[in-house]
């Protein structure tokens, strides 16, 4: 193991000095920006006020991995290695980010901006959304069956084309689902 139990903080790693696994390491401000982590491991690590503008996944593990205030726009996790990936996110920017195909099922996406972001064919299936802004967030054949969408706004689904039984959501933005019917409704 390259790096076991460590801590980062403000940190601007560049590519040379990122080591292949770590595990059980926490990052605090740390700067990613423009890094490759193609195939690096990342197993029980938590990232906190991290940026990871422009970084590129490419079979990339994320195991038991907690995001928490970072800056995560246009990520496509799409090509993060699907083994035992599991991934938690508490207010982050994830806008433009891509989860197409990807099964993160009883992940948290906690009061997060999702603005524009592909779930596209994803299995997020008892996930939770709780305070996030969805605002043309694309969902087609996606599985939100037990979703909890509490508090979330602006989100816009097809419930004749994803998954939905058992989603929770709040009174005030259930009209996100009714949006392709082009209906008004008046209170």
């Amino acid at each position: 193991m390259d790096n076991y139990n460590q801590s980062f903080a403000k940190t601007v790693f560049k590519q040379k000095t990122l080591y292949p696994e770590y595990e059980v390491c926490s990052f605090e401000e740390c700067d990613f920006t423009g890094l490759d982590f193609r195939d690096i491991h990342f197993e029980e690590c938590t990232f906190t006020n991290c940026n990871f503008t422009e970084v590129k996944i490419n079979n990339t593990a994320f195991k038991q991995v907690q995001f928490a205030g970072c800056k995560m726009i246009g990520i496509q996790f799409t090509n993060c290695n699907p083994f035992l990936l599991e991934m938690n996110f508490d207010k982050c920017l994830l806008d433009y980010a891509s989860f197409y195909q990807l099964n993160i099922s009883n992940s948290k996406i906690e009061d997060c901006s999702l603005k524009d972001v592909d779930f596209v064919e994803a299995k997020l299936h008892k996930s939770s959304f709780t305070g996030s802004d969805l605002y043309n967030a694309t969902f087609q054949q996606t599985d939100l069956t037990q979703c909890n969408f509490r508090g979330a706004k602006n989100y816009s689904m097809d419930p004749s084309i994803n998954k939905i039984k058992g989603a929770i959501f709040s009174k005030d933005e259930v009209f996100g689902l009714l949006v392709k019917y082009g209906i008004k409704i008046v209170v």
